[in-house]
């Protein structure tokens, strides 16, 4: 799942460590791709600190939400519906449908919490401005992180930059796969492929929105367990 996804499932909570924590694996891995943290394994180094261990909690329910949403039917039937839409669009390119067809379900389930109403961002952004950067700091050394400046710098261009407030818009969402596959492939999709996956973006996201939260609702409960 992706950033808002993640944040749905502590969206109540008043910590704002447990909310970075829920987001932080991915955050470390945009800054630092080659970064392979597992506090998990390791979970006496955080005891005795609040905040480090609100931290963990976040991490860890990353990892659980991760893991129920890709081992869901609703991911993989939802993945194969996208991947037969969009695959048209990507001919003759080196780029993977099934991996366009990956992310853009993630992406489009950010966009319609938004859409809906279930979330709010201003709220998600607010929690990350309120983690104190000495203890986000000292997690990340409890996890041996050798690039902390690094990660720091991509923190404060992604909060500033409000940059999830674009999935509003499904074109955004389009501009956001090319910039990921641009990451992998020497070769980017033209304006023409855009738009083609954009359309089919729209039409995918209709019968979606019919069933979406199932999938929230039914982690949910997973969690809960």
């Amino acid at each position: 799942m992706n950033f808002l996804s993640h944040y749905y499932f502590d969206r109540l909570t008043d910590n704002p460590n447990v909310v970075m924590g829920t987001v932080l694996p991915d955050l470390v891995k945009n800054a630092a791709k080659d970064a392979n943290l597992y506090p998990q394994k390791n979970e006496f180094l955080f005891k005795g600190n609040p905040d480090e261990e609100n931290l963990l909690k976040g991490w860890k329910r990353h990892l659980a939400v991760d893991l129920f949403f890709h081992s869901s039917d609703f991911f993989m039937e939802k993945t194969a519906e996208l991947k037969t839409l969009i695959k048209p669009a990507v001919e003759n390119t080196p780029i993977r449908p099934s991996f366009l067809a990956h992310i853009g379900l993630e992406l489009l389930l950010d966009h319609l919490l938004i859409e809906h109403n279930l979330i709010q961002v201003a709220h998600f952004y607010n929690h990350l401005t309120e983690v104190k950067k000495e203890s986000l700091s000292d997690f990340l050394e409890h996890c041996d992180f050798k690039q902390p400046e690094v990660f720091f710098n991509f923190l404060e261009r992604f909060i500033s930059s409000r940059y999830l407030l674009s999935y509003q818009k499904l074109e955004n969402i389009s501009y956001a796969l090319n910039r990921i596959c641009m990451r992998l492939w020497p070769q980017s999709l033209e304006e023409k492929q855009l738009n083609e996956v954009t359309l089919q973006l729209d039409f995918f996201k209709k019968t979606l929105a019919k069933d979406y939260i199932n999938i929230f609702h039914e982690i949910e409960e997973k969690l809960r367990k």
